[in-house]
């Protein structure tokens, strides 16, 4: 434990000294003699440790870490993002990247095709999830890493590479050359009509740049299709960019209504964000979906919509983080993400939870919520109320939802070892190269196809077979409905 403790001062009093040189530099600061002291101190003993430790040290690993260890003393969300980080994160915030347009995973040391991105490059080939790619280049992809996988498949718009792929089912490996290009990153993975024919469904899983031009067409899309009430589902969306939350907002908001506000401490943190009426849709019936892994961006939109009375807020409590980070790009690509606000919704009530015990909160950052309790949480959370109605809403940390549900039951301890062991994508995948005619549309298959009793019983022999899990005969009988469901499930993939 001292020596825990030890290493956050040391670590603390490097970044403070790169942190205040480099604003002493650039004539920002004017650093005080105790600061001075404190500096000189550290730096004495950041010599004898370089100078004379049992073991050499790395100097790099030693300024990032005394970087992480200042930032912990200040909150959860302000993070310093080394350099290759920062690149994948500007990847999913942007929206695009450029390469050959999959996911993939590896799977007994090949690279699997997870999915084919809508629109890329692999999907126009003709690439599918299952396929494994068995060279780059000519070259045995067995073993690779991951980030060597990334290195040799993205590159630049307009690059080639060539690939060789294992399909399952098939005795012949395919050959294919993929010209890169750019790949949407989408924020709304898929729409579509609900069965009774009137009401829309969105799925958003972030906030990045494009995100709401992608809403925009979609709910066009959807009210061309007869949508005369929209389900919003932004479950496990842990948020993004400030400016797509306000515009998402703003398409259901009229005009000149506060959407969120912010207070902090610098000039320009203190801000009101207003709707316009610029691109309000019809004011359909509306209901936005959370969880305790709707976060941030998903927590302006659904407080706004809520304190508006605009629509119903439904699931479980959201995370409950409300703190604006103002990103600094730094000098080697790394960039700093400094806490400089905090988020209000439009009847006043602050976003963020508490976090006086860090590893609690962080523990519970990021986390779906699958088994977050649906019973009110409401006691002792400051009293707001709704704006145009006046119902009573709760501040102090989250957004409460209107309508509680109890969450979705999970998978029994059978279902959860299949689906982790993978094999119902990987039979899926052979089983519909073999059986699944191209010429069925989705709608079809959707509202028509059953999965046949031979491959469920044909599944469960290869379960029963696998050396990845360990199940009797009995307890997948006994899980026969859940499996045909979950085949079902992979092959509309």
């Amino acid at each position: 434990m001292l020596k825990a403790k030890v290493s956050t001062l040391m670590i603390t009093g490097a970044v403070l000294i790169g942190f205040v040189t480099g604003s002493l530099l650039s004539g920002q600061v004017q650093a005080s003699d105790k600061i001075y002291s404190q500096l000189k101190t550290f730096s004495q003993i950041l010599h004898f440790v370089k100078a004379n430790y049992v073991e050499e040290v790395d100097s790099k690993k030693l300024v990032e870490a005394a970087i992480r260890g200042l930032l912990e003393e200040l909150d959860p969300h302000s993070n310093y993002v080394e350099p290759e980080v920062f690149s994948r994160m500007n990847e999913r915030n942007t929206g695009q990247y450029e390469g050959i347009g999959i996911s993939f995973e590896m799977r007994d040391g090949w690279i699997t095709v997870v999915s084919v991105i809508e629109g890329g490059p692999s999907a126009h080939l003709g690439l599918r999830p299952g396929d494994r790619i068995v060279t780059i280049e000519g070259e045995s992809a067995k073993d690779f890493a991951n980030d060597e996988v990334v290195s040799k498949l993205k590159g630049p718009k307009g690059t080639t590479v060539n690939i060789t792929v294992a399909r399952p089912g098939l005795e012949t490996d395919l050959e294919f050359s993929i010209v890169r290009d750019k790949i949407p990153i989408y924020s709304i993975p898929y729409t579509f009509m609900m069965d009774d024919g009137i009401t829309g469904y969105i799925r958003m899983i972030r906030f990045s740049a494009t995100t709401a031009e992608e809403l925009e067409a979609k709910l066009r899309e959807l009210e061309n299709q007869g949508m005369e009430r929209l389900l919003l589902d932004l479950r496990n969306n842990s948020g993004g960019f400030l400016n797509q939350a306000i515009e998402v907002a703003d398409r259901f908001i009229t005009g000149n209504q506060v959407i969120v506000y912010t207070k902090g401490r610098i000039e320009g943190s203190s801000q009101y964000y207003y709707s316009t009426d610029s691109v309000t849709r019809p004011r359909y019936p509306l209901i936005v979906l959370v969880n305790h892994g709707s976060a941030s961006a998903s927590e302006i939109v659904s407080g706004a919509i809520q304190d508006h009375d605009r629509g119903l807020v439904t699931g479980v409590t959201t995370f409950g983080k409300g703190l604006v980070q103002r990103q600094y790009m730094l000098d080697d690509g790394s960039a700093l993400l400094l806490t400089v606000a905090r988020y209000y919704t439009p009847s006043g009530r602050l976003i963020q939870r508490a976090y006086d015990d860090r590893d609690e909160y962080l523990r519970y950052w990021g986390q779906t919520g699958e088994n977050e309790s649906a019973e009110p949480d409401t006691a002792g959370r400051p009293v707001h109320y709704t704006l145009n109605e006046k119902r009573l809403v709760y501040g102090g940390g989250g957004i409460s939802p209107d309508i509680r549900l109890s969450p979705a039951e999970g998978p029994n301890e059978v279902q959860s070892k299949l689906e982790q062991s993978r094999l119902f994508f990987e039979f899926a995948n052979e089983y519909a190269t073999k059986n699944l005619s191209n010429d069925m549309s989705f709608p079809a298959f959707l509202n028509q196809y059953q999965v046949p009793d031979e491959a469920v019983k044909s599944f469960e022999s290869t379960a029963l077979a696998s050396s990845v899990v360990e199940l009797k005969k009995e307890e997948l009988a006994e899980n026969t409905d859940y499996i045909r469901r979950a085949l079902k499930r992979e092959l509309a993939g």
